[in-house]
């Protein structure tokens, strides 16, 4: 029963409060999960100078900043604005990692443990907020209706198996590659077979969702040479069940629905943007107009590049 919504901006407007229409939309959908909500935004391209700095957003706040960005140490340099913020139960902070460090050295240095200090978003772009409760109460604290950027995905929660808590929420940040968020509706049915391999290979989990093994399905196949949408196309046999899922990335904005259709999933296509949401309604509540939303055939894979030209559609059966 969760919702997801995506949106892109086409028309590259930075001032672009893109942050309201993804909020709106899930306001819209909030009957359909009470449990959490979140939003993953990927920003406007850095400034000059800072192509190479990360933002990093981790929970609890816990220490105090200086003691968190101590734990560093030689990994990275500090930027010359804005280096930390605390927002909710959050801490989010700006840095320039050394040549040859990874977010996965970064993840380590924390001390990001499963129960413990979780990263919840790092790259260049991105930025992730979540919690539980509805979008009201995360629009409370984050202020998210402010945030700008060319592209936003959302999701509103309706635990079925696993705990009511800020972790278990989504988005989730795919750990371990800058700039790459994942939002889920449905059940990946095969979720545990792929956690023990996933385990074994020491990959670590910070929840019981089957959310979660998304993103690390996607990154193993980029790590090894695919691209994003080759990884998501591949994904439509490799994870099993009944399922869509969302994908925000700085390459742009990625839609999956599982081979069976079993879940809803509405799409519209605009000169002036891409909107993506579990229901109708969603649409229309955020983005009033004349346009047609339709509905993607199953096992349909959808990326919208930022960068090129609109929509490709691939479709595997």
């Amino acid at each position: 029963m969760c919702g997801i919504v995506g949106y892109w901006d086409k028309t590259g407007q930075l001032e672009m409060a893109t942050g309201r229409v993804v909020l709106t939309m899930l306001e819209a959908l909030a009957c359909r999960g009470p449990d959490g909500t979140g939003v993953a935004l990927i920003g406007p391209a850095p400034d000059p100078g800072e192509e190479d700095v990360w933002s990093v957003r981790i929970t609890p706040a816990g220490e105090g900043p200086l003691e968190r960005l101590a734990r560093l140490g030689q990994l990275v340099s500090m930027p010359n604005r804005a280096l930390w913020e605390i927002q909710g139960s959050t801490l989010r902070f700006r840095i320039r990692p050394e040549p040859g460090v990874s977010a996965d050295d970064l993840e380590r240095a924390l001390g990001a443990r499963r129960g413990g200090l979780e990263v919840l978003s790092l790259g260049h772009t991105l930025d992730l907020v979540k919690q539980v409760g509805s979008p009201s109460r995360l629009e409370a604290a984050y202020a998210v209706s402010t945030w700008s950027g060319p592209l936003a995905i959302g999701h509103t929660r309706l635990s079925t198996e696993s705990r009511i808590d800020l972790s278990h929420s989504q988005p989730f940040w795919v750990h371990g590659m800058p700039d790459l968020a994942t939002v889920h509706n449905g059940h990946v049915t095969n979720y545990h077979q792929l956690r023990r391999r996933y385990e074994q290979q020491g990959v670590t989990f910070y929840t019981d969702n089957d959310s979660e093994v998304i993103g690390v399905y996607l990154r193993e196949r980029m790590m090894e040479g695919r691209t994003l949408p080759e990884a998501m196309a591949d994904s439509v046999a490799g994870l099993d069940g009944a399922y869509n899922y969302l994908v925000a990335s700085s390459q742009g904005l990625a839609a999956v629905r599982d081979r069976f259709g079993f879940k809803p999933l509405m799409v519209v296509e605009t000169g002036e943007f891409v909107a993506v949401a579990t229901e109708e309604i969603a649409l229309r509540r955020a983005l009033p107009g004349d346009y047609r939303a339709v509905e993607p055939p199953p096992g349909a894979v959808l990326f919208w590049p930022m960068a090129v030209e609109p929509a490709c559609l691939s479709q595997k059966r």
